[in-house]
């Protein structure tokens, strides 16, 4: 009798590690089949650049995605500009503050604007950006110097705080599409360890 609750007590032992193996399995694989929708949940960054025209700023980026940790959408754009535009911007410092565009009012400025490079940010990342978009809103006015503080430099301070070589050439901080296509060639290799996606490749220095 002894022997057969032993055999009895063996089996189902046997038979609850099997169920245990499977529902292992299963997790392993839902965990495999999470994975890429985590991946799409999180927030992309681009740089982008304007031609000069009557509308600004001429250099700006978007953050488009999902916070994973809010599971907020995000789509949003942020430059730097003067709060009007006048010929007082060539003498001197004026009021500046940071744009941000209805994505859906203002697509068609986005569409005709140049992207340069985009990829993936880390939740570290967007924080950052966000941290120093926050320290530009909080600039003491004046704070627009087309000639020290315009949004060129922006966007190379965005870069920088990235971890991207984001030098800022004296020639070149007046010029938004120049200075982004100087970004995407000083990080080249940068930027394809972070498997970025280059939308406009920088015609050869």
């Amino acid at each position: 009798m002894k022997r057969l609750e032993r055999a009895a007590e063996a089996a189902q032992a046997a038979a609850a590690g099997s169920l245990l193996f499977r529902l292992r399995a299963l997790l392993a694989a839902a965990l495999l089949l999470l994975a890429p929708l985590q991946a799409r949940a999180a927030v992309e960054i681009s740089f982008y650049s304007h031609e000069m025209g009557s509308n600004f700023p001429h250099a700006f980026i978007t953050l488009q995605g999902t916070d994973d940790r809010t599971g907020h959408k995000i789509d949003a754009n942020y430059g730097f500009t003067a709060t009007h535009i006048s010929p007082s911007i060539l003498m001197g410092s004026v009021k500046g503050e940071v744009f941000s565009r209805d994505p859906a009012k203002e697509a068609k400025y986005i569409a005709a604007s140049d992207r340069h490079f985009s990829f993936t940010l880390s939740d570290a990342e967007y924080d950052a950006v966000l941290a120093h978009v926050g320290k530009w809103q909080a600039l003491k006015q004046p704070s627009y110097n087309l000639n020290r503080q315009n949004c060129v430099h922006f966007v190379a301070d965005l870069a920088g705080s990235l971890g991207m070589k984001a030098e800022q050439p004296r020639a070149l901080m007046k010029k938004p599409r120049s200075y982004t296509e100087f970004l995407t060639r000083s990080n080249r290799e940068w930027l394809r360890m972070r498997g970025a996606a280059v939308h406009r490749e920088p015609p050869a220095s």
